[in-house]
């Protein structure tokens, strides 16, 4: 395993005349900061007001709580009314045991920033010290928003209004797939959508020993697990990617008794609106089919549904033209992959254009260590390539939509 640097890290040479000695000083201890207090989404009052703080310590004055744990910075442009965009930082932790073995390691038991949060928080506000320094054409709104490992704080944040003058927006996750100072920005689903269903099934208990007087719910759902995997090799086109993943399932209370009822729990995964509509239609089909086969009801409900993210190929454009100025072209590098994880982040590219990249977070000669597990973390040079290429998308892409 690689030990995790405890130094301060050094800065890419590419960009290291962005930052002064005293910026880069302050982006390093609040992200140490951050990740020594995660907070869990809908919690993260301490989290936002370490941001206010270093947002006013670095003149940035127009700061607002648009929801009681989402802050969003005004960045004045050079030119007053000009267009305004975006650009986002996700700020929650997981419920997860740090085993990382940072000397700013978690100090919340079972909390942990294991998907980089507070990479992406730290980043947004050097983007907005960047655009302070060198401001873009019209206003950059820098949102710190909570709740995304819920998938429930964009839509709120969309809610509340304060985009509603943005004509496009920008963020981006850090992942150790790729080495610092390596950037993906590519057109189209870039994220799955995520649905995650509950299945309650009805029958009618009875003695284990006198199964004919029951109408068994437990067959019932293990019929229904199985048939659930036909969506996907059966009901989709093979060309398009899906999943049907069932993670829980519930029943009984002795091994004697038949139960009345069931649960099962899972999630379903699409990388496009159809797919994502096919395989949630047909799963309540075939759970209520199967269930009465077996003589039981099946009840279908679907929650924290968030829908794929896809990236916009102007906007797209726009990100990747900011990349090469900063890093150069050999800095962009393809996905390379199906990416079937969520991101609420698809919200906003709802209301707007868009692009969300990834930002490599892998030291050179490091391990590939999985996000949202205890040991990630992300190269702490990752948050100024992060911070530099989001100022920089703000700018073009406010440049381009003034003209």
């Amino acid at each position: 395993m690689t030990t995790p640097s405890t130094d301060l890290p050094s800065i890419p040479n590419a960009i290291a005349p962005l930052f002064t000695p005293a910026l880069a000083a302050e982006l390093v201890a609040l992200r140490r900061d951050l990740h020594r207090h995660p907070e869990l989404s809908w919690r993260e009052t301490r989290t936002t007001g370490a941001l206010e703080q270093v947002l006013g310590t670095l003149g940035i004055d127009d700061v607002r709580r648009v929801l009681e744990t989402a802050v969003v910075a005004r960045v004045p442009g050079r030119v007053r009314g000009a267009p305004e965009v975006a650009v986002r930082g996700d700020i929650d932790a997981l419920p997860v045991r740090e085993a990382t073995g940072l000397p700013f390691a978690s100090s919340v038991d079972g909390v942990m920033h294991a998907c980089g949060h507070d990479v992406h928080a730290t980043w947004a506000v050097g983007a907005a010290a960047l655009l302070r320094a060198s401001p873009a054409h019209g206003d950059v709104l820098v949102v710190l928003q909570p709740a995304e490992e819920l998938g429930q704080g964009a839509a709120r944040v969309v809610e509340s209004g304060a985009l509603d003058e943005a004509r496009a927006i920008f963020g981006a996750h850090v992942d150790r797939r790729f080495e610092v100072g390596q950037v993906v920005a590519d057109v189209g689903p870039v994220n799955a959508s995520t649905d995650t269903f509950e299945i309650e099934l009805v029958g009618a208990g009875a003695h284990g020993a006198r199964p004919h007087e029951s109408h068994d719910p437990v067959v019932a759902l293990a019929a229904i697990v199985m048939a659930a995997q036909t969506l996907v090799a059966r009901r989709l086109d093979p060309a398009l990617p899906g999943v049907v993943t069932v993670g829980a399932v519930h029943a009984g209370s002795a091994p004697n008794v038949i139960p009345e009822r069931a649960t099962m729990a899972g999630t379903i995964r699409a990388t496009l609106p159809a797919t994502r509509e096919l395989l949630t239609s047909e799963l309540g089909r075939l759970a209520e089919q199967v269930a009465a086969a077996y003589g039981c009801a099946a009840r279908v409900t679907f929650k924290d549904r968030t829908p794929p993210v896809v990236n916009e190929p102007q906007a797209t454009a726009w990100a990747r033209t900011a990349a090469e100025r900063v890093l150069g072209s050999a800095a962009l590098v393809p996905f390379g992959t199906t990416n079937m994880g969520g991101e609420d982040f698809a919200y906003y590219l709802e209301k707007m254009p868009g692009c969300f990249m990834r930002i490599g977070a892998r030291e050179p000669g490091g391990e590939r260590i999985a996000a949202h597990s205890p040991r990630f973390y992300a190269a702490e040079e990752s948050l100024f390539i992060g911070a530099a290429v989001l100022a920089e998308a703000a700018r073009v892409a406010s440049e381009a939509l003034a003209s």
